[in-house]
């Protein structure tokens, strides 16, 4: 019987606009966005490995258009490389999976009003016993994140 090897997970998104989708959620999580490598990218345009359609230009850099990727600044070790994938379908339902936001930081309703200000929308809320409570936010795109909150007083 062969032993099964343990995996490393990639969280991916799907998304729209995957290059602002990437800085927003760099920005929201203090992470970083992936450096793509424009001359990279021509030289496979160049000898017909991609065609230019499969490429755009994001903040003046030629980028591939299908996705972006975020790194936590401390490398993969400390957290999952976060993916962000264009897909043709707009979202429509409920994300079955979400993301809830962890720090060594008290929860407060200054970082809450800190992502509404990056352009997050408050879905909702919810508490569990007397001392968890979480706010449900959505990114510009509408996927969902719980930040955890001050429990109620």
């Amino acid at each position: 019987m062969t032993e099964t090897q343990p995996y490393t997970v990639q969280v991916v998104v799907d998304c729209a606009d995957p290059h602002p989708l990437a800085d927003w959620w760099a920005e929201a999580l203090g992470w970083q966005v992936e450096p793509q490598d424009p001359d990279f990218i021509q030289s496979m345009v160049d000898q017909g490995f991609a065609t230019a359609e499969q490429t755009t230009h994001h903040r003046g850099n030629l980028v591939w258009a299908v996705g972006a990727a975020i790194n936590h600044p401390d490398g993969s070790d400390r957290a999952p490389r976060i993916l962000f994938q264009k897909v043709p379908e707009p979202k429509t339902v409920k994300n079955r999976l979400h993301l809830d936001l962890r720090s060594t930081a008290e929860p407060s309703p200054a970082e809450r009003d800190r992502l509404v200000a990056l352009g997050a929308t408050e879905v909702g809320s919810g508490t569990q016993g007397p001392h968890i409570a979480w706010v449900v936010l959505a990114d510009p795109e509408g996927n969902e994140l719980c930040l955890p909150m001050p429990p109620p007083a």
